[in-house]
């Protein structure tokens, strides 16, 4: 998900079909992009000599092939890494073939069938290649040697014992391999502006209750309490999922994710969908959310049409002009709301996971070149490159000392802080994309906060989708 997702986890592709849904690659497409098996493509790359300063034996004169998703956090610092990795390697100079997409999916599928992939791979966005699928069908490098090699800043660290916690985890797919790095770091929640809460004389609201009524505060003063990416309505799950785990336990989210008959049968599911619903029925939800992409709704909400977005902490950087307009904006990012005193968890659980997911694909011609690639992102120096351009942290535990950090991000640390080991993170969209993005997003939450659809029947419609995929021989099943 991450820059989105983002996430993730942050999708920016503006896909439809008829009648305007939202969708995503099917499972068949995806199955087609990583079809390549072992036919073949250009040739390999001999390996380099290994030593101190090359400890992933890379061939310093060889080419290397990049594609970066273009979406919430740019291309700039990947390019500002590969004049880091030039610098390293001279003899690569005018060898690295840099490209940028929105779509990584379509652009990469006839690469991949060819067998011939690039050598490191941004897989994010709304065409984001299903991971799912990708392992099955054995197409990715394992990274252990990366995570294994030693890091840029200190020989005497491995890259694996400078990242956060969970983020090697999250790269593997039952088993010890790693074949995903996820290089930001992002922090889901409830966003907002503290100037524009101060005018209603309100804080951010630790309670359900104290939020419906500061929502109906605001929709006095013509302002809604909440907006959202309608057309991409996965979105909402940054704070639902955190939420329904609050209520009823992280082993809900457990559940959820292993797809485990009649978990989303939760009663804490059934709260978290009926707390939300109830901010449709009574008029607290931006009205037209439902027909607006991400800008439109992160621009509406920017200019204080709506007090609250769900949202990762790549919002900072992807609303940055329309916020600079806002003036005091003073971006913060909120833990969801206690239902009731019930709660199994405490104020302050929230989502915050690897996000940006990085590949090297088996078949890639240089695979070390885009291992090294990596390991040189994760140093210090790319690291505060990267939060200093788009406002995110990256995986690199550490790599903001020194820096001034703006408002959002500021409060995405202080939201860690305080979680402390209260942090979730849902695989659900990264195990089961077409799942968890097209069904469950766009056919049932989406359909529930747009009032077509009730809680329970939105519920009901994403236990059997849930039960399919579970049923489904065809896609590899992941346990946590």
């Amino acid at each position: 998900m991450g820059s989105t997702s983002e996430t993730s986890r942050r999708d920016l592709i503006k896909r439809s079909v008829a009648l305007g849904v939202f969708t995503v690659p099917t499972m068949s497409l995806l199955a087609s992009c990583a079809s390549g098996g072992d036919s073949g493509g250009g040739d390999k790359v001999e390996k380099g000599t290994k030593s101190a300063k090359n400890p992933l034996a890379v061939n310093e004169s060889a080419p290397l092939d990049v594609v970066i998703f273009d979406g919430g956090f740019g291309e700039k610092y990947a390019r500002d890494a590969e004049a880091l990795y030039v610098a390293a390697y001279p003899k690569t100079k005018g060898k690295i073939k840099h490209a940028s997409t929105q779509k990584i999916q379509s652009t990469l599928q006839p690469r991949f069938n060819g067998g011939n992939p690039p050598d490191l791979v941004d897989n994010s966005g709304a065409e984001q290649m299903d991971f799912s699928t990708l392992v099955g069908k054995d197409q990715l490098t394992d990274l252990t040697p990366l995570l294994d090699a030693p890091s840029v800043d200190d020989p005497k660290k491995k890259v694996r014992d400078t990242l956060r916690p969970g983020v090697v985890e999250m790269g593997q797919f039952g088993g010890s391999e790693t074949l995903v790095l996820y290089y930001a770091y992002t922090v889901y929640g409830v966003w907002y502006s503290k100037t524009n809460l101060q005018k209603l004389d309100a804080e951010y609201p630790e309670t359900w209750d104290d939020m419906l009524a500061l929502c109906a505060k605001a929709k006095k003063k013509g302002v809604a309490g909440w907006t959202y990416p309608g057309k991409y309505p996965y979105y909402v799950p940054f704070s639902l999922y955190p939420f329904i785990a609050k209520i009823g336990g992280p082993e809900v989210l457990r559940r959820i994710d292993n797809l485990e008959p009649g978990a989303w049968k939760d009663p804490a599911v059934r709260a978290a969908f009926e707390a939300y619903y109830e901010l449709y029925k009574k008029g607290y939800i931006l009205k037209g959310s439902p027909g607006l992409d991400h800008l439109q709704s992160q621009k509406a909400w920017a200019e204080g049409k709506a007090l609250f977005i769900p949202n990762g902490s790549w919002v900072e950087f992807e609303s940055a002009n329309q916020i600079k307009k806002a003036g005091n904006f003073d971006l913060a990012v909120g833990a969801p709301s206690s239902l009731s005193s019930s709660d199994k968890m405490p104020f302050g659980t929230l989502w915050a996971s690897g996000g940006e997911p990085f590949i090297v694909p088996k078949q890639a011609n240089n695979p070390e070149g885009g291992m090294e690639l990596l390991r040189i992102m994760l140093s210090e120096k790319s690291s505060k490159n990267f939060t200093k351009q788009v406002s995110s942290l990256t995986s690199l535990d550490g790599g903001t000392e020194g820096l001034s950090l703006p408002p959002g991000l500021t409060s995405a640390q202080q939201a860690l802080e305080k979680a402390g080991k209260n942090v979730l993170n849902p695989r659900l969209q990264d195990w089961y994309v077409a799942l968890q993005k097209e069904k469950i997003g766009v056919g049932c939450i989406g359909e529930m906060m747009a009032g077509r659809m009730t809680p329970g029947e939105a519920i009901n419609k994403i236990q059997k989708y849930a039960d399919e995929t579970r049923k489904d021989s065809s896609i590899k099943k992941y346990k946590r």
